[in-house]
């Protein structure tokens, strides 16, 4: 017989509450039950389970949102409520959404946010390697040994970054296009070539393009931007229905 089962997280963060990730935080902290008994991380959910959390059925899935925002600096790429600077009381947005990914607080431009948690990891996941591009102003003129350098893979957090695509702007302003997300990336491979960023904007993520989007704005993605983010990321574009 076929199993119509789905993983406790997954069947949580298709509810458009959170990603897989915070789901099992939500399990592990004993906040989910299945019919009515405490449930535990690797726990299935099949057709006619009642799941609740904090003692409340979980609603069903609500229209899907998909946004990108250009993000101003001194925002935080949180939802957490505690921290004064956090996304949400900045967008001020009626439905529960969240980021997808993160910028610095201090960094600028294309972020991405849905109240779709099941998407998260699929977009998240370095084996994607996703192109991303940033434009980036550093504190002294760039030289064909930092451009060289920083195309490379340098040493970081344990492990080495995978070859960068970099273009000079300008004397103090170069491009560069990644294939991963390490923690500051960017700026700890600038220090790393003794060089400090004044200025880090995100201005394109995939196929997804900032464009002329002023700061502190967002819009909703086109049909056409969906459909082809779903595709490359392999998520059933049924599901979002």
């Amino acid at each position: 017989m076929a199993d119509d089962s789905v993983s406790l997280n997954k069947y949580v963060s298709s509810k458009g509450l959170c990603s897989r990730r915070v789901a099992d935080t939500w399990i592990e902290a004993g906040r989910i039950k299945i019919n009515g008994k405490i449930a535990i991380k690797g726990n299935r959910v099949y057709p006619g389970d009642k799941v609740t959390i904090d003692g409340k059925k979980l609603v069903q899935k609500v229209e899907p949102i998909y946004i990108m925002l250009n993000k101003p600096p001194g925002i935080t790429s949180t939802t957490d409520r505690a921290d004064k600077s956090n996304m949400i009381d900045f967008l001020k947005f009626k439905e529960r959404i969240f980021p997808i990914g993160r910028l610095d607080k201090n960094s600028t431009g294309l972020i991405l946010l849905t109240n779709n948690g099941d998407i998260v990891n699929k977009i998240l996941r370095k084996e994607n390697r996703h192109e991303k591009e940033y434009i980036v102003t550093v504190d002294r003129p760039i030289t064909p040994h930092f451009m060289r350098t920083m195309s490379g893979r340098i040493p970081m957090l344990g492990t080495k970054t995978l070859p960068s695509k970099v273009i000079k702007v300008k004397p103090n302003v170069f491009k560069i296009i990644l294939h991963q997300g390490l923690n500051r990336q960017i700026r700890r491979m600038c220090e790393y070539c003794d060089y400090n960023v004044l200025a880090l904007k995100r201005v394109r993520i995939m196929h997804l393009k900032l464009g002329n989007l002023k700061p502190g704005k967002w819009r909703p993605l086109t049909n056409k931007e969906l459909e082809i983010l779903l595709k490359d990321i392999g998520y059933d574009i049924g599901k979002t229905r």
